[in-house]
């Protein structure tokens, strides 16, 4: 039988995934908060338009990187617009793209955890200090912004000095979500996207961290020069009521929609 840790693993594969695509698809880099959803809406994408595209998961701050060194990328969909605004002001998009949604952050245990699901994580705290927690995952916040709003949130509730030395950090949130539900730490701080997928779901529980404890992860998608028509199709796509409502099922807020809380 396949163990805990190889099962996640499976389910957080990141690199290229490709629905019936074929080898000329456009590719998009996308987040990598967006897994399971933008997976989700490519599928019926194709189901609708008989058209293809590839995806690529990973960090925003990866991906603008690799825009800038010339990536064949053609749809950028990145975790926090600064990263968008900057590609602009230096003449990689035509444009700044769009705002698509509004991303959020929680706590996340895996079953056992000897931590508490406290969503102010006052928890934290008193786990450091009775040696409940040892290792802790969150995305790393030199360019993931999930990674960055996780420090956030850990400054905000006095605990990033302390609990810094215990950090186990992930390449992206994707991986810190496998971090922190693998057994191999007491937890972490994942997208609320992710921790609502059903294969992570099933594997724990989340608690959502307070939206004033960070700044906000505004998510802004582009198109980058010379971008194919497919690729201006799935853009356009991402706009449209089917997406919308797949991106909603996974805890995001979109774009003329009132705030509100999601919940857990």
């Amino acid at each position: 039988m396949p163990s805990r840790r190889h099962l996640l693993a499976a389910a957080l594969a990141l690199g290229l995934a490709a629905p019936a695509a074929a080898d000329r698809a456009p590719i998009v880099a996308a987040a990598s908060d967006l897994q399971f959803a933008v997976e989700e809406i490519a599928r019926a994408f194709t189901e609708e338009t008989g058209q293809s595209v590839r995806l690529a998961f990973g960090s925003t701050g990866n991906f603008a990187r690799q825009i800038r060194e010339g990536a064949p990328f053609e749809i950028f969909m990145a975790a926090d617009e600064q990263f968008i605004f900057d590609l602009h002001r230096d003449g990689y998009t035509a444009d700044e793209g769009m705002l698509y949604a509004l991303g959020r952050i929680v706590l996340m245990l895996p079953e056992g955890s000897p931590l508490a699901p406290d969503a102010t994580l006052g928890d934290l705290g008193v786990a450091l200090e009775d040696g409940r927690l040892t290792r802790f995952a969150i995305a790393n916040p030199e360019h993931a912004p999930y990674g960055m709003r996780a420090e956030e949130a850990l400054r905000r509730a006095g605990l990033w000095d302390e609990i810094r030395p215990r950090l186990v950090l992930g390449e992206n949130v994707s991986q810190a979500a496998q971090f922190a539900l693998s057994g191999s730490t007491e937890g972490g701080i994942i997208a609320l996207s992710l921790a609502r997928a059903p294969a992570l779901d099933a594997l724990g529980e989340h608690v959502l961290i307070p939206e004033d404890f960070h700044a906000p992860l505004l998510q802004r998608m582009v198109l980058i020069d010379g971008a194919s028509p497919a690729a201006e199709a799935f853009f356009a796509y991402m706009s449209g009521e089917p997406a919308r409502e797949i991106m909603r099922r996974y805890g995001f807020l979109l774009p003329g929609e009132e705030m509100r809380d999601h919940g857990s």
